[in-house]
């Protein structure tokens, strides 16, 4: 830690990549040695990533500027810090086992008639467990089962949902689809403490102040026995904390048998059902003893191919629809398996999405177009983007229509003495070679423009590997998948990500012992210039040679221009 770091008092000149850099060295120290079992140095590396200046006012970036909800009050009333407080608070917090109650706020379910109960900190309590998670987290990813996908770094939906299509892939299978009931609100306090027993005592201490520190509803503080309040930064990895080993449990009981969790929806996944009966009994008696059981609605079994007069076929899992369907024998080859798996969006999410899109609308049926679109776009990108992995062109085409018979609806209620023809003047235009594209046109210029569902392509997600980690220090393999990492530059992990972590002249993988180097695709000296478009990383002895072959005017290999092997290394 630089010691201008250190003594900084001015929010402003705090420099944020080496602060982020300090704590990932730490973070990364912490998950070596809790992969190596020394319980002991992990105690003691927490100790002085919690004494960190970094991790002090990293703690409070994430919570008074980086978080979604920082502007959501707790008991205290405050919402926003000035960058003065913000040094101020960097300075005062510690894991002083003192936690003020939570303030309780009811978030509607969509689509139902239950709440969701959240429970808001105070600014001093969010920030205090962004520090904790700082500490606690790199030794629970080295601790976490592989098949675990919920609220973790590097992790997504997509991973679990490909890990199901390759668990089925080979071979239909049975599946018990279940669901926690209240999960975060039944936990048991007591196997959660003690499941923190290997981390440092403040650590435990404090997380069991915040498990009881009580609840703010309707003017009473109510004491909580059970359950860990959702809206803490700390909470889902609590959640994550007090599952796991029920994978571990199901695999060491069951031979064959997969579980795919992510936070509290999993699905179990075996040959026989008598195994997926079997293993629903032993998972309520290991959900009991921590205080939780399935939500028998939403628990059910099924098949992938064939659940018969008894058993439902296919089922949903974080909002794609999993099943099998028989090929015909007169479309099959030799090669070919008799069943083919597909997986898209599950109708309940597409019904959600078409409701949301509905009610967006109606409430701007008096607001400009453009303010309409503004209100759109972000609703299109963010569910099209979920999906763009699996089978959806046909839902696209689909949600296409569909909003566009609501903007017709809401063009001509805007005009109803006005012509079809005038209408789609005023609102549709022409873009190139696509017509009916509907935007603000200003000055023979279109300024802004709704996005189709159909304009994401679809592209198979790679999955995560199950033994990698966020801490394990492997930055060329995260800067590759994600385009960013704490210990390598923008620049260098925005040509990872291009280049699929490949090296364009040996074609090769690159690898965290490789010696990389950037290279310009057309030389300097031949007007190159120093952009994006004409960089590349290559290996240190490839730019050698790569120097050479400029040098005498020629490249026996076609530069790089995007066209990688797609399957890419992650």
């Amino acid at each position: 830690m630089t010691e201008s770091i250190k003594t900084s008092d001015a929010w402003e000149t705090i420099r944020w990549p080496q602060v982020q850099r300090n704590v990932y060295r730490l973070q990364q120290r912490i998950y070596r040695a809790s992969q190596q079992g020394e319980t002991d140095k992990v105690q003691s590396l927490q100790r002085l990533l919690l004494k960190s200046w970094s991790a002090l006012v990293l703690a409070v970036r994430r919570v008074t500027q980086e978080n979604e909800g920082k502007k959501t009050a707790g008991i205290d009333g405050i919402h926003s810090l000035k960058p003065a407080e913000r040094i101020q608070l960097a300075k005062e917090i510690a894991l002083d086992r003192s936690a003020a109650p939570v303030r309780r706020v009811l978030i509607p379910k969509p689509g139902k008639s239950e709440y969701r109960k959240l429970g808001i900190p105070t600014m001093r309590d969010r920030a205090k467990q962004a520090l904790a998670k700082l500490a606690l987290e790199p030794q629970w990813e080295a601790l976490f089962e592989p098949n675990s996908y919920g609220f973790r770094p590097g992790r997504s939906p997509q991973d679990a949902i490909e890990q199901v299509h390759r668990c089925i892939s080979q071979q239909p299978k049975w599946v018990l689809d279940a669901d926690i009931a209240a999960c975060f609100d039944q936990i048991s306090h007591g196997p959660l403490v003690a499941q923190l027993s290997s981390s440092h005592p403040s650590i435990a201490r404090q997380c069991r102040a915040w498990l009881k520190a009580g609840v703010l509803q309707d003017g009473r503080i109510q004491a909580t026995e059970k359950g860990t309040p959702q809206g803490g930064n700390a909470s889902p990895l609590l959640a994550n904390i007090a599952l796991h080993g029920l994978e571990t449990t199901v695999k060491m009981a069951f031979k064959g048998a997969h579980l795919v969790r992510f936070a509290d929806d999993f699905v179990v996944l075996h040959t026989s059902l008598d195994t997926i009966v079997k293993a629903k009994s032993l998972i309520s008696q290991w959900l009991k003893d921590r205080g939780l059981e399935l939500k028998e609605e939403k628990t059910r079994i099924t098949h992938t191919l064939d659940g018969g007069p008894d058993y439902s076929t296919g089922f949903d899992f974080l909002g794609y629809q999993v099943r099998q369907y028989r090929t015909p024998r007169r479309r099959m080859n030799k090669s070919q398996r008799p069943y083919k798996t597909l997986i898209k969006p599950s109708s309940t999410s597409l019904k959600r999405l078409v409701q949301t899109l509905n009610d967006t609308v109606k409430r701007h049926r008096t607001s400009s177009q453009n303010a309409l679109i503004e209100a759109l776009n972000p609703i299109i990108l963010g569910w099209a983007h979920y999906h763009r992995s699996n089978s959806a062109s046909r839902t696209f085409a689909y949600l296409d229509s569909v909003v566009y018979w609501q903007l017709k609806r809401w063009a001509k209620r805007r005009h109803p003495n006005k012509s079809q023809a005038w209408v789609k003047a005023r609102y549709w235009h022409t873009v190139g070679e696509r017509n009916w594209v509907f935007g603000v046109k200003q000055s023979g210029k279109i300024t802004r423009k709704l996005v189709k569902f159909s304009d994401v392509s679809i592209q198979r997600h790679i999955k995560v590997r199950g033994t990698k980690s966020w801490y394990d220090g492997d930055w060329v393999y995260w800067a590759t998948r994600r385009g960013c990492h704490p210990m390598t530059g923008f620049r260098h992990a925005a040509l990872l990500k291009r280049q699929k972590g490949r090296c364009p002249i040996c074609r090769s993988v690159f690898d965290i012992q490789d010696s990389l180097e950037q290279d310009h695709i057309w030389p300097q000296a031949r007007e190159g210039k120093d952009g994006y478009d004409n960089l590349q990383l290559v290996h240190r002895t490839c730019h050698h040679q790569k120097t050479e072959w400029d040098r005498k005017g020629h490249c026996p290999i076609h530069p790089w221009r995007g066209d990688l092997d797609r399957r890419g290394v992650v």
